[in-house]
């Protein structure tokens, strides 16, 4: 009798396992979400989401998940880009000062010519520096234009990490490497206009700290919610 009751609770908790293993975590995140809502609980919204919206819903439903296949924590290399095109930054500003040094150095040799063709020979210079510098200065600010946006897609991959993780001040956060998963749900929601759709964008970040010898799980979160229609 007692090895049958045994059996039995094994097999309960299998049963209870196998639950919590195929468990949706997009359903209840998304019920918290939308009770948030009724309440117009904006603390709250804001643990789940990046960016929360207000939909009046009188009910809404999943229609569909979409999983992504998990990806390699992307923030490291975003971070070594924005590094090398800082280097690249600096390195460009001292060739562009040297370069526009050289115009005005030219130009003030133009000032002081007195002959005919020493005033060709130093207009000559002037052009063909500027020039020089012009195709110099086009590169150096096509260089800052890619660093300013390199910093802003490392600075967001960076928030979404932290909120992810539920720690805003882990100091070596774009050293952590580890997976990142991602759904999209499309739901369905009933409103005093009409059925609206929206999808909503969910992460987890399942990170590891090789320097703390440390697993940093991430909690599902909502990155972004936009309405289809």
């Amino acid at each position: 009798m007692l090895r049958k009751s045994l059996f039995v609770l094994g097999i309960i908790l299998l049963l209870l396992v196998m639950q919590n293993c195929s468990s949706k975590p997009e359903q209840g995140l998304l019920e918290r979400y939308f009770h948030a809502l009724t309440l117009n609980d904006r603390t709250t919204l804001g643990t789940m989401a990046l960016e929360p919206i207000s939909i009046a819903a009188e009910n809404w439903e999943i229609i569909n998940v979409i999983d992504e296949e998990p990806q390699p924590a992307s923030l490291p290399e975003l971070n070594q880009a924005e590094l090398n095109l800082k280097k690249k930054v600096e390195e460009s500003v001292v060739i562009t000062i040297e370069a526009k040094e050289e115009v005005d150095d030219a130009e003030w040799e133009l000032d002081r010519a007195r002959t005919r063709s020493a005033k060709r020979a130093a207009q000559k210079k002037v052009d063909e520096l500027s020039e020089k510098y012009k195709e110099i200065r086009t590169r150096h600010d096509q260089l800052q234009k890619d660093y300013s946006d390199a910093k802003t897609v490392a600075s967001r991959e960076e928030e979404i990490t932290a909120f992810s993780l539920g720690e805003r001040a882990i100091p070596n956060i774009r050293d952590l490497t580890g997976e990142v998963h991602k759904k999209v749900v499309e739901v369905r929601a009933e409103t005093e206009a009409g059925p609206k759709s929206y999808n909503f964008y969910l992460r987890q970040y399942n990170l590891r700290d090789e320097n703390l010898n440390l697993n940093r799980r991430g909690r599902w979160v909502i990155i972004k919610i936009e309405s289809v229609g």
